[in-house]
């Protein structure tokens, strides 16, 4: 068995794990992948030609590079369930998450709170599209993707629209301690996810390492939201709620593009 080594400057999160297991899904004979994503690392356990494998993953455009490869002795590598019900358990408190934040930000009027929604869905089609379509066909994964990242982008435009339409308009202020209520409680569901992947055995695994980040990443966006409500209430004024509305919008339609890539 072959262990070769890639730089991959451009994987900073799991959709980025997610395109490359799809992309080279095609070579019947890689045994593992190893991903590092803090350090943008890939390590291939194969039976393959590495020259193809490396080419492969360039067409990604994610500035990958060969960087070692040596022989091994024949290793066995074993799927580990408790994780896959750790990442289960993860995607269902998200996705819980997304139906309450986007109802409550209707009824409160918050954008805020409705892109924090957006984005807690992001998170849920990134663990759905590997754990859904576990012993799927790659067409299927593909057809899931490409589904997830237009309906994600769909979503995102609209939110943009009614962000400018708020902007111009006379808008009723957002429901600032509704805002408060609903972000505290998804920061809460937040720090529960990061506490399970952190608690879970398999913490220093790569992909476990990817989801701590990503779920650290939603905790400052909860944080922002809850700054959003006390300025709107500070400053009586809904252009806080707007601006960290429309910059989480932008983030959730940078996913959906890494998201609309794994359909390709």
């Amino acid at each position: 068995m072959e262990k070769t080594l890639f730089e991959i400057q451009k994987m900073d999160c799991p959709s980025e794990e997610q395109l490359i297991r799809m992309k080279l899904n095609q070579y019947q004979n890689i045994k593992h992948l190893d991903f590092d994503i803090p350090n943008r690392r890939l390590t291939v356990f194969h039976n393959e030609n590495k020259e193809a494998i490396a080419n492969t993953l360039y067409e990604l455009k994610l500035s990958s590079k060969l960087i070692s490869n040596e022989t091994i002795a024949n290793t066995e590598f074993e799927t580990n369930n408790n994780q896959k019900k750790l990442l289960w358990s993860v995607l269902v408190i998200n996705f819980v998450f997304f139906i309450l934040e986007m109802t409550t930000g209707i009824i409160s009027k918050s954008m805020g709170l409705v892109a924090d929604s957006l984005d807690m869905l992001a998170d849920s089609f990134v663990y759905g599209i590997s754990l859904l379509a576990v012993g799927g066909t790659l067409t299927k994964k593909k057809r899931i993707a490409t589904l997830a990242g237009w309906f994600q982008i769909l979503l995102a435009v609209i939110g943009f629209v009614e962000v400018l339409r708020r902007f111009f308009d006379q808008e009723k202020l957002p429901d600032f301690k509704m805002m408060i209520i609903i972000s505290l409680l998804a920061l809460i569901a937040n720090a529960i996810c990061l506490y399970l992947l952190q608690k879970s055995k398999g913490k220093n695994e790569a992909h476990i390492k990817a989801s701590m980040i990503f779920t650290s990443n939603d905790i400052i966006i909860n944080i922002g939201v809850i700054v959003a409500a006390v300025s709107v209430q500070w400053l009586n004024s809904n252009k806080p709620d707007l601006i960290v509305g429309t910059i989480v919008f932008i983030l959730v339609f940078q996913g959906a593009l890494r998201i609309l890539k794994l359909g390709k």
